[in-house]
């Protein structure tokens, strides 16, 4: 059998199935803790740069992370400027440690209020200090608030909203492992939290997990879940080499969100209110992108169609497994 050379003598390896596990190559830790919520690593890979690992689980790293975070900001941001004739105003991320939703977000000049809410300081302090190159300084923006703090004590509190409601709410969660801290935030009742928190024609964004034949199914009910709480919904994937499958999100609103056929339109939004951020201008993300990443495959299509399952906190999402390093 061939075989390959392995320079990597540390490995995060994830279990995707009990039968399929994905390992990245650690070359250095460059910081590990076990929080009152959950064991952190970040570390340095062999490819594809600094990561940030959370119960052994994936989060994103420095030399792909654009391909999660540009599509989980913008098309939201996309489509409520095209609802509503208007640019957002305001914009909630919940979780995003990282800060690289938060740095997606403050691309958008319309934008005066965007506010961060994460449950565990220490992983927001330590990708503060070994992250610089995801966050480029979203930190310290003018324009950004960050919050410690539970996601739903947070929203449910009216008096931390907007005037009006917040005009975008990224759901920016880790998987729901069991006895992780976003285990009962995927459910129907924690969207209609989110919803009494927004504007009238406000947009959703969750962040709904791998799209590949062991995980489609999830996302097809987190479609039928949001479709109980909101009118319209839009799926979105993006190819991430460091994940193990496609991933995926959910654009839900009550708003005429749609899907774009015209790229121009979308490059016109753009080009009127996205300016680079940290020095960085988008990678991956324009009018003809968009099209692509929201027009999905008829095998998922067909699983949307078909599901039936509604999560509730007496039934939420479990993701499998976790990971370990070693």
């Amino acid at each position: 059998m061939p075989g390959a050379e392995l320079k990597a003598d540390v490995w995060i390896t994830e279990y995707i199935t009990p039968w399929d596990v994905y390992g990245h190559g650690v070359t250095r830790i460059l910081a590990a803790a076990e929080t009152e919520f959950q064991a952190m690593q970040i570390v340095e890979t062999g490819v594809y740069g600094r990561a940030l690992v959370l119960d052994g689980k994936w989060q994103s790293c420095t030399g792909d992370e654009y391909l999660y975070h540009e599509p989980l900001v913008h098309p939201a941001c996309v489509c409520f400027t095209r609802a509503n004739a208007a640019a957002p105003a305001s914009l909630l991320i919940l979780g995003g440690g990282e800060g690289a939703t938060l740095r997606e977000a403050l691309r958008w000049t319309s934008i005066d209020r965007a506010t961060m809410v994460d449950i565990d300081g220490i992983v927001v302090e330590a990708c503060k200090e070994h992250l610089p190159e995801m966050h480029r300084g979203a930190f310290e923006d003018a324009r950004a608030e960050v919050i410690i703090a539970d996601a739903l004590k947070y929203v449910a509190d009216e008096q931390t909203r907007p005037q009006g409601g917040w005009d975008v709410i990224v759901s920016d969660l880790s998987d729901p492992i069991e006895d992780g801290p976003s285990y009962q935030l995927f459910t129907k009742e924690y969207y209609e939290s989110l919803k009494a928190a927004m504007s009238e024609s406000g947009v959703l964004v969750v962040q709904a997990g791998p799209v590949n034949p062991a995980g489609a199914q999830q996302h097809a009910r987190l479609v039928k879940t949001l479709r109980t709480v909101f009118e319209r919904t839009i799926s979105v994937v993006s190819a991430v080499p460091t994940y193990p499958a496609p991933w995926s999100f959910i654009l839900a609103s009550d708003a005429k969100i749609e899907r774009p056929t015209d790229p121009t339109l979308v490059d016109v939004a753009l080009a009127e209110h996205v300016r680079p951020f940290g020095g960085t201008a988008l990678k991956m993300f324009d009018g003809e992108a968009m099209i692509g990443l929201t027009h999905v495959t008829k095998s998922l299509r067909d699983l949307i169609a078909a599901e039936t399952v509604i999560y509730t906190k007496d039934n939420p999402p479990r993701f499998f497994g976790v990971g370990n390093a070693g």
